[in-house]
């Protein structure tokens, strides 16, 4: 079993992905620094590895590496590593069921409070599932701020209308799924 907690391994994959999406060099290399920090807590570091179905976060203590390179005669339990897939295909079999559910509460939200909260639901419904493979109700504080303060911005086109009670549409989409809005 790994030694990295779960709010850990979930901090590094948020800063890594925002590392990825950063639009300048520098932004990029201070989302990386910051993850390096918090893993080297733990005496872990990070690489992320392209591989034939896309970029997969790799999670690994220190102990493993000698001059750059992970040395297999130091892994002691690969167990303790930890990968988290950035691209390409997840499990499609679970992506389609918690699609399913993220789009039964787009429908609940949109037949509850209307057209605008409901367009603001799809989206959090597109983001949780393609960036998290996530039910909206498991939504951490982290990945709600991610969502509205990058992902809306860069990756979403939504009206004046909906940017205007964006925070409320998160609340009842998240509470509509079950789940409650974490404090940041």
């Amino acid at each position: 079993m790994t030694d990295l907690p779960t709010d850990v391994t979930e901090q590094a994959e948020r800063l890594t992905r925002l590392a990825r999406e950063a639009v300048d060099d520098a932004e990029a290399d201070a989302y990386r620094a910051e993850r390096d920090e918090i893993l080297a807590e733990y005496d872990y570091t990070a690489r992320v590895r392209n591989d034939e179905t896309g970029d997969v976060l790799v999670c690994h203590p220190v102990e493993w590496v000698e001059d750059g390179v992970i040395r297999p005669e130091r892994v002691d339990d690969i167990d303790r590593g930890v990968e988290i897939r950035l691209s390409g295909p997840g499990d499609p079999d679970a992506w389609a069921e918690i699609d399913a559910e993220n789009r039964a509460v787009v429908e609940a939200v949109t037949e509850a409070h209307g057209e605008t909260h409901g367009a603001n639901a799809k989206l959090l419904a597109d983001f949780m599932g393609n960036h998290y493979a996530k039910p909206i109700a498991e939504a951490t504080a982290d990945e709600l701020q991610e969502f509205r303060d990058d992902y809306v911005r860069r990756n979403a086109w939504p009206s004046e209308k909906q940017q205007s009670v964006l925070d409320r549409s998160i609340r009842l989409t998240v509470e509509e799924a079950g789940g409650r809005v974490p404090e940041a």
